[in-house]
């Protein structure tokens, strides 16, 4: 039991490696607040699957692209469990953007969604980490930002980022007990990439995808991305600070 005493908060914590993140932290003895992006009744979902299990969960629901909703989720979770111990940024999007394709609001989403969100929920929850001289920050990269995929620039772009902001917060955040980490996975079985899995030209998808991964297993199961999250997140290396776990079946490795 890593956690126990715990307090931690998990965006996207309603559905894929989110959910698997906080099924795993609960079992491992936190507090865990559930966000959901707009249907609250996702993340009570997984708060019953938590509660029948004997862990302690609560649920949310916040429009992370707008800075107010991220001040009010915030102020709602300390209000309801007293702190934040440990933070994952984990909600996020995933589609193409076409050159020539991409619209505006499309851009906009997939910013939002990622590089903002996650800058101002470390903005907002690190000040209070300070204050109790104590935090676990950990951000959900990809294993995209390390390798170019046509047609997914910017969702590599936001991702490369996010690798970024990671380091430069665990620089600025170490010498106040607080250690920011990333995980980057590579193709993980989440709703997320059903359509890619099953959709349409699945066949095509999946054989190229194949050709790509050393370990021979296309989609590593959202749990075992969960398992790194709980590394970071625990108090069992004191010194990690501004790192990346790649989690990619080995992709990375083989990339040329």
């Amino acid at each position: 039991m890593k956690l126990i005493g715990k307090t931690a908060l998990v965006t996207g914590g309603s559905s894929g490696i989110g959910r698997a993140i906080a099924l795993l932290f609960a079992a491992q003895g936190a507090t865990v607040g559930i966000v959901a992006s707009s249907d609250i009744a996702k993340a009570e979902a997984v708060v019953g699957e938590i509660k029948r299990t004997g862990g302690q969960a609560r649920a949310y629901a916040a429009d992370l692209r707008q800075v107010a909703e991220i001040d009010r989720l915030v102020t709602s979770f300390v209000s309801d469990v007293g702190r934040i111990d440990i933070l994952v940024n984990c909600a996020g999007v995933y589609f193409p953007t076409t050159l020539g394709e991409t619209t505006e609001e499309a851009f906009d989403l997939m910013v939002s969604s990622h590089l903002k969100n996650t800058f101002f929920m470390v903005h907002r929850v690190a000040p209070l980490m300070k204050q109790a001289k104590y935090g676990k920050i950990v951000n959900v990269s990809s294993a995209a930002a390390f390798k170019s995929v046509p047609q997914y620039a910017l969702y590599g772009a936001v991702k490369a980022a996010i690798v970024m902001l990671t380091k430069s917060f665990a620089a600025e955040l170490a010498g106040h007990g607080i250690a920011v980490n990333a995980v980057a996975p590579g193709n993980t079985e989440t709703p997320l990439n059903v359509g890619d899995r099953q959709g349409p030209g699945s066949e095509e998808i999946l054989a190229r995808k194949a050709l790509a991964t050393p370990s021979g297993r296309i989609y590593s199961p959202p749990e075992e991305i969960a398992q790194a999250v709980l590394f970071l997140a625990s108090d069992d290396l004191k010194a990690i600070h501004g790192s990346v776990i790649i989690v990619d079946e080995g992709q990375l490795s083989a990339a040329r």
